[in-house]
């Protein structure tokens, strides 16, 4: 079965992006901005919240080791559903929580995973579900972040670190490392 692709919005890019590239199955993890109107966006005009887009990840996944159905239940897990256009102390809709399907059968399944998430709180889920436009990779520098700056970067050892650890935690069989022990 060939690589297939998930899009997810969950709050800043580095956070979602350290805990995807630490899961079985999952073959690429790239940073970028989506679901906005301006082409080929800068960082620096997506962080203003004028240009509509998102900080997304894309995840190139391999079905046969990882379903659509957990990344997105792992999605659920890492970031809160139930905060609208922001995750933590990051306001605006450039971190709303958002998936972007990339195909019908992707859609039907965001819409259960949203459902099986409501039934995890008693808060309304706020993650939308968007068309799948055009996916602009963010800048260089933004690519891997947490992997490379992450000890050294006050806001990565205390919000992306700790989601890690949750995750770690939590999903310990999904852990490349455990497939290859």
């Amino acid at each position: 079965m060939p690589e297939q692709f998930a899009t997810l919005a969950g709050g800043c890019f580095w956070c979602v992006e350290a805990v995807f590239d630490d899961v079985t199955g999952v073959n690429t993890v790239e940073s970028g901005y989506i679901g906005g109107t301006v082409p080929n966006p800068t960082y620096e005009q997506v962080c203003s919240g004028r240009t509509g887009h998102a900080e997304a990840i894309r995840i190139g996944f391999d079905p046969e080791v990882i379903s659509y159905g957990d990344l997105l239940d792992i999605f659920f897990h890492v970031h809160d559903g139930t905060q609208l256009n922001r995750q933590g102390n990051d306001v605006g809709t450039q971190y709303r929580s958002a998936i972007f399907p990339h195909d019908l059968e992707q859609d039907e399944e965001a819409r259960a995973a949203i459902a099986r998430a409501q039934e995890e709180t008693d808060k309304p889920i706020v993650t939308t579900i968007e068309a799948l436009g055009e996916w602009y990779p963010a800048e260089d520098y933004h690519q891997e972040y947490f992997a490379r700056e992450g000890s050294k970067n006050g806001y990565c050892m205390a919000v992306v670190a700790p989601k890690l650890q949750k995750f770690r935690k939590s999903y310990a069989a999904r852990l490349k490392a455990a497939a290859t022990a």
